[in-house]
């Protein structure tokens, strides 16, 4: 879980290749109540890296993106338009 933690920053290339691409819905915040909301959506920034270790890099209530356990959140699929409004919502 030492992963998960705040430090565990990206180097931005990932963010300029596919920020808000994704959507994932938290269910779980367990020692993150600060930086996530369960039933809650959030932008998902895909990382083949963090993937491979049960991780999620997801743009937090920062703004940031940050890895967190992969088990907090469940991928949901949404209509193009809903995805493009979210995308855009400051």
């Amino acid at each position: 879980m030492a992963l998960a933690r705040k430090n565990s920053r990206s180097n931005g290339s990932s963010r300029r290749q596919t920020k808000g691409e994704a959507f994932v819905l938290c269910v779980r915040n367990d020692g993150y109540p600060a930086s996530l909301e369960p039933r809650k959506l959030y932008a998902m920034v895909r990382d083949a890296s963090a993937a491979s270790h049960s991780l999620m890099r997801v743009i937090d209530e920062s703004g940031e993106d940050y890895l967190y356990p992969a088990d907090y959140f469940i991928t949901i699929r949404l209509p193009a338009n809903v995805k493009m409004a979210l995308s855009k919502a400051p």
